[in-house]
C-alpha cells in the first residue's frame, strides 16, 4: 500500500539484517543513548509528530499506512503482525485450514469485550466479514476478500471461512481485517470511521481533523500488563523542520518520519535517539498510461532514464535509500532483482526523439504537501528538465489528494498524469505488492493502479499466482511479472525507503514496522 495507501504491506523479514545506508550518509552514533543523561518526561502521556493527517480510522475502507498506525492503536483482527512482519495470533486462539485450502476455521480467544461493551464472539466475526463484502458498502478492504464464498459461526468461539477457490494470501488478508464492534456498527453506521470502536489496548478519545487525534488507555484490556501509557496524541506536522524542532523540545516524544537529512544533527543531542529500519516501502512515480505521451512505452522508458537515481538518493533521502530495482522491495517477499534504468540523459534524449518527442513536452506531477515529498517532486522537475521535460509540481493535502485519484470512476474521468507516491504491502503477502498495482481491475476507485496499467499476460499471471499453494511455483511466476513490469514501466522506479524515526531515550515500546506502520502497544515512558 502507498505509504499512504497501504497502502497497506508481502514480506519475508525473519531474521532480515540492517542494510548499511547507501549514498555516503553518515551513521547515527551508536552510543547516543549511553552517553546522554535520560530527557525527564511529565505525566504518562506521550505525543507522537507524524508528516500527514490521517484520511480516516474505518479499519474496512483506509488505503494509507498513516490512517492503518491509528486505526491499530484500537482495533484487532483475529490474526496480526510482528515487527517482521510474521502472522501471528491475536484474537484467535488457534486456526485450521483444510487440505484443499478453501476452508479456515477459527478458534476463539474468550472473556474479551469491545470497549463498548459487546462481547467478542463469532457473530462478531461474520457481522465484519459480511459488512466488507456487502457491494453496497463500497469499502476498500473488499478487493481482498473476493474469495470469500462465505462466513459461519459454528458456535460462540469457532467461525468457518469457506473460500470460493484457494488463495495463497488469505492470512495475511485477515490479519489485516480489524474487527468492529457490532452493536457500534449499528449505531454509526457509515460513521464509523469518526466513531472506533474496538477490542484494542487503546480506546478513542477525540479527533479534530488537521490539528490531533488522541486515543487514551483502555482499563479492561484483556492483555495483563498493557497498556502502559495513558494517552497517546498524534500530531500531522507535515513541515519537516517543525517535527524536529518538537522532538528537540520535547513537545513531540517520538517523531516519523525524521528528517534524513538531519539524523546526524539531533542524534545524541537533546536526550534525542535515532532508530532505523530495513523497509518494504517503494517509492516512485506513478504515469497514466491512458494519457498522451504516457501511452507510448518509450516515453515512459524515457523518464526512468533521465532521472539519476543515486543523485535522487543522495539529494532526497540523504543516503537512506536503495535504488528501487524492480517493482517491489527486495525485503519483499518473491521479489526479483531486475537490472535498473541508470540515470542517462542520453539514452532519455534518444528515446523521446524516436518517439517523435525531441523538443520534450510538458506535464504536471502531483504529491501530498509533506516537506520530503516536496523536495523529491522539485528533484524530479529539474531533472527531466535536462531533456526538455517541463514538470507542473502540484502539492496537495492528503485528504484533497486522496479525493482527487479516486473520485474518478473510468479511466477516461482520470486527471492525475503524474504521481509521485509509495506502496509498502501492509498485508505482509506478495500479492499485495502486485495486485493492487497493476492488475488491471485495481484502476480507481477500486484500487492503487493509478498508472491505469493494463497487460492481459500480467494480469493472468496474478490470478495464477494467487491459486498457487507452492512456494516455489509462486516465486516463479512472480518473477515473470516483476520482468514484465519493469520492462513496460508504468512506474518511474525511484528507491526504497530505510524508515528513520526519532524518540526521547525515556520512551521504550513505540516502534516502526517495516510497512512505515506505527506500533504502539508496548509504549512506555522510563522514570
Amino acid at each position: 500500500m502507498k505509504k499512504r495507501f497501504a497502502a497497506f504491506t508481502a514480506l519475508v523479514l525473519a531474521g532480515a539484517m540492517f542494510a548499511g545506508c547507501s549514498g555516503g550518509a553518515g551513521k547515527p552514533q551508536q552510543q547516543g543513548e549511553a552517553q546522554q543523561p535520560t530527557a525527564k518526561k511529565e505525566g504518562n502521556g506521550i505525543t507522537i509528530a507524524v508528516n500527514a493527517n490521517f484520511v480516516t480510522l474505518d479499519p474496512h475502507n483506509a488505503a494509507d499506512t498513516l490512517s492503518i498506525s491509528g486505526y491499530r492503536t484500537m482495533y484487532q483482527g483475529l490474526l496480526g503482525f510482528d515487527q517482521d512482519m510474521k502472522v501471528v495470533p491475536v484474537l484467535a486462539e488457534s486456526y485450521e485450514v483444510s487440505p484443499d485450502a478453501k476452508v479456515y476455521t477459527f478458534k476463539l480467544k474468550e472473556n474479551i469485550k469491545f470497549h463498548d461493551g459487546t462481547p467478542f464472539n463469532a457473530e462478531a466475526v461474520k457481522v465484519n466479514l459480511d459488512r466488507v463484502k456487502n457491494k453496497d458498502n463500497n469499502l476498500k478492504m473488499a478487493r481482498s476478500f473476493a474469495a470469500v464464498e462465505k462466513t459461519e459461526v459454528v458456535d460462540a468461539k469457532t467461525v468457518k471461512i469457506t473460500l470460493s477457490q484457494p488463495y495463497s494470501a488469505m492470512l495475511n488478508k485477515l490479519a489485516m481485517l480489524m474487527i468492529i464492534s457490532p452493536q457500534a456498527l449499528e449505531k454509526y453506521g457509515k460513521d464509523i470511521g469518526q466513531h472506533p470502536v474496538g477490542t484494542g489496548p487503546f480506546k478513542y478519545k477525540e479527533w479534530v481533523q488537521g490539528d490531533r487525534m488522541t486515543i487514551e488507555k483502555n482499563a479492561d484490556y484483556w492483555e495483563k500488563g498493557l497498556p502502559k501509557v495513558d494517552t497517546i496524541t498524534f500530531k500531522p506536522v507535515p513541515e519537516n523542520g517543525s517535527r524536529v524542532a518538537m522532538l528537540k523540545t520535547g513537545e513531540a516524544d517520538f517523531v516519523y518520519p525524521l528528517p534524513t537529512e538531519q539524523v546526524e544533527q539531533v542524534n545524541g543531542k537533546n536526550g534525542v535517539v535515532v532508530d532505523k529500519t530495513p523497509s518494504t516501502i517503494a517509492r516512485y512515480i506513478t504515469m497514466n498510461m491512458t494519457k498522451k505521451p504516457f501511452d507510448d512505452v518509450r516515453v515512459r522508458q524515457a523518464i526512468n532514464y533521465a532521472i539519476n537515481k543515486d543523485a535522487y538518493i543522495k539529494v532526497v533521502k540523504s543516503g537512506f535509500a536503495e535504488k528501487l530495482d524492480s517493482t517491489m522491495s527486495s525485503k519483499t517477499q518473491f521479489y526479483a532483482k531486475q537490472t535498473p534504468y541508470d540515470g542517462s540523459v542520453e539514452k532519455a534524449k534518444a528515446l523521446l526523439k524516436e518517439a517523435g518527442l525531441e523538443n520534450g513536452f510538458k506535464a504536471e506531477i502531483w504529491g501530498s504537501s509533506d516537506s520530503e515529498t516536496v523536495k523529491g517532486m522539485q528533484f524530479v522537475q529539474q531533472q527531466l528538465a535536462a531533456v526538455g521535460i517541463t514538470l507542473d509540481v502540484k502539492p496537495m493535502e492528503e485528504g484533497t489528494l486522496s479525493n482527487e485519484i479516486n473520485s474518478a470512476k473510468t479511466p477516461q474521468e482520470s486527471k492525475v498524469q503524474m504521481w509521485y507516491v509509495s506502496w509498502s504491502p501492509s498485508s505482509a503477502d506478495a500479492d499485495a505488492a502486485t495486485r493492487p498495482l497493476f492488475a488491471s481491475e485495481m484502476f480507481p476507485p477500486n484500487g492503487a493502479n493509478t498508472a491505469y496499467y493494463k497487460n492481459d499476460k500480467v494480469d493472468e499471471l496474478i490470478a495464477k499466482a494467487n491459486k498457487l499453494s507452492n512456494a516455489d511455483e509462486q516465486k516463479a511466476v512472480y518473477a515473470d511479472v516483476q520482468a514484465q513490469i519493469y520492462k513496460d514501466a508504468p512506474w518511474v522506479f525511484l528507491a526504497v525507503d530505510q524508515i528513520v524515526s526519532g524518540k526521547k531515550n525515556y520512551l521504550e515500546g513505540v516502534k516502526v514496522y517495516p510497512d512505515g506502520s506505527i506500533n504502539v502497544r508496548e509504549a512506555e515512558i522510563k522514570k
